[in-house]
């Protein structure tokens, strides 16, 4: 007598179930409200909206940028306490630290998106901008003696923890306008210079120094004059995707599909992260495959594509 239920014959619905729980547990709400979100925005295996869950280290076609990653991974604790001693230094340690642990990248071939976490003078830049942060909010600098003790235990997102408002503040710096940044970074650097710290008052000479270099005009292939352009934009995508290891969201790199009417179904790779207040952001700058800009979208207005993190965090 045969069995009427063969124990490999599929089950109706078991499929959708297993996605709803897979829902569910990526996103931290109940099986209801997983179900209701898979049945709005027709979610795939694997897929989850935007407002929900992290990516640090997005998957992709860069395998030189994985073996770099895959290789802090594997770091011996005194290696960890070695960067992490580093990342303590302010600003030029962590600056350090920081444009190492989100290397350079690209945007997948055929998507049109360029390079990201990129740029000449990365570093510089970003240790320039915890200088202005010094100078605008010195009550947001953690206390040297807090990130020596911190730096000890060799865990890098302890010391995110004791920098968060630092490195939030150092973001938000860089959303303001070119010429405004370009002014608040030479002011910040004089008045730093004067300062009666000798330590604080070296190392503004020496930023002062480097950010004239960025800034003086250089001579082109054709002889006519130009001023490089500051790698503002590759800055902004280190910090996004630091912020992101505390805060949740989805770092530059990651690719998604929109829900939005006027894109329904576009996929597209975030490219940068927008922050309100403390917490998650609110939305991202993403650009759709084939375009020739980005665009804005809300979070609620981005699904993330399966597979996306590329090392467990």
């Amino acid at each position: 007598m045969s069995d009427p239920n063969p124990r490999h014959t599929p089950r109706p619905g078991r499929a959708r179930k297993r996605a709803i729980r897979e829902q569910a547990a990526r996103s931290g709400v109940a099986y209801s409200v997983a179900a209701r979100q898979l049945e709005a925005v027709g979610l795939q295996p694997g897929e989850t909206l935007s407002s929900y869950g992290r990516t640090i280290y997005p998957a992709g076609s860069d395998a030189h940028r994985q073996m770099l990653v895959e290789r802090r991974e594997r770091r011996s604790f005194e290696e960890r306490v070695a960067d992490t001693r580093r990342a303590g230094a302010l600003p030029d340690g962590r600056a350090h630290h920081l444009v190492e642990r989100f290397p350079p990248t690209r945007g997948p071939k055929g998507t049109g998106v360029g390079p990201l976490y990129h740029g000449e003078g990365r570093r510089e830049l970003l240790a320039m901008a915890y200088l202005v942060v010094a100078a605008e909010s010195p009550g947001l600098l953690p206390e040297v003696g807090d990130l020596a003790w911190v730096s000890e235990m060799g865990e890098e997102t302890a010391l995110d923890t004791a920098c968060a408002d630092l490195d939030r503040e150092a973001r938000r710096l860089l959303d303001r306008e070119p010429a405004v940044l370009w002014s608040v970074i030479d002011s910040a650097l004089a008045a730093a210079e004067r300062s009666a710290d000798w330590q604080i008052r070296q190392e503004a000479i020496r930023h002062a120094a480097l950010f004239r270099a960025m800034v003086s005009p250089r001579e082109g292939y054709a002889g006519e004059p130009y001023v490089a352009e500051l790698p503002v934009a590759g800055v902004r995508q280190i910090l996004d995707a630091l912020l992101i290891v505390a805060e949740d969201g989805h770092a530059p790199g990651t690719r998604v599909r929109l829900l939005s009417d006027s894109h329904r179904g576009r996929t597209a790779t975030i490219t940068g992260a927008r922050w309100g207040s403390p917490g998650p952001p609110v939305g991202y700058d993403v650009w759709l495959d084939g375009a020739r800009t980005a665009l804005s979208a809300r979070a609620s207005e981005l699904v993330v594509l399966a597979g996306q993190e590329s090392s467990p965090r």
